[in-house]
């Protein structure tokens, strides 16, 4: 029995040892509120949830942010990847392990306040506007599967950043967020909140979105991470964090 135990503390022991040398990276994109960069560093409310899975794990790693089309890449790419927001679609479902939700969104159309003739009540309606999408983003797949064309109604962009600032710039009409997120993009644009408006909410892109792991990413670690979020999506945070209406005091 005392082998027994010793042996149990042994592979304990190694195992952590296994986890602590694993060249673990998780990749993200701007996309406030839920990624943001403050100070240098990745924050944000899904961010939040991340660092909790992650500390319950007993991992430890720097969180990287670039364009959405980039991180995409590096997570499908290489095993011990991990990648939030990630919408849970059909065509991305064998290429990732699936850790747990992070985020809730209810995406939609956003002009500029006085666009006036900008008045959309069903989805073709956006039709006869330009508008920006991220690169091999969910929304851009969902419009060009609805007869929405690059080149005609839609404007590839590197990232959230760079639609805005098309919209701001003229060259959209319209681009597409959440609306729990227009006081922060407003913000960081420094720009009058009352500068932009929501114009209409795509039902089909209200989602949770997922924290994912790359294919190739060994069993263990993708236990480890699964059991860490079970314990987190317990926890008060997260269930803040997974309200679409929630937003923190600023």
């Amino acid at each position: 029995m005392v082998k027994l135990r010793l042996c149990f503390v042994l592979l304990y022991g190694m195992s952590g040892a296994i986890f602590a040398a694993t060249p673990l990276r998780v990749v993200t994109e701007l996309s406030p509120p839920h990624q943001t960069m403050q100070h240098g560093e990745v924050a944000g409310l899904s961010t939040a949830l991340v660092r909790a899975v992650l500390t319950e794990a007993e991992l430890e790693t720097k969180i990287e942010m670039y364009p959405w089309a980039r991180s995409l890449r590096i997570a499908r790419s290489r095993p011990n990847v991990l990648i939030y927001n990630m919408a849970r679609t059909a065509e991305r479902e064998a290429e990732f392990h699936w850790i747990g939700t992070v985020a809730a969104y209810q995406l939609g159309f956003v002009a500029l306040s006085h666009r006036n003739d900008i008045k959309i009540e069903k989805l073709q309606d956006a039709r006869t506007f330009t508008i920006a999408v991220q690169r091999d983003d969910l929304s851009a797949n969902f419009l060009m599967n609805n007869g929405f064309a690059l080149g005609q109604q839609l404007v590839l962009a590197a990232d959230i950043t760079e639609s805005w600032q098309l919209l701001l710039n003229g060259k959209v009409d319209l681009v597409i967020d959440d609306p729990v997120a227009l006081a922060d993009m407003a913000a960081s644009l420094k720009l009058p909140e009352k500068y932009i408006r929501f114009v209409y909410a795509v039902p089909e892109l209200a989602q949770q979105t997922w924290l994912a792991a790359n294919i190739q990413t060994s069993p263990e670690l993708v236990t480890r991470l699964k059991q860490a979020h079970h314990k987190v999506a317990a926890t008060t945070l997260y269930q803040q964090v997974m309200s679409s209406s929630y937003h923190p005091l600023q």
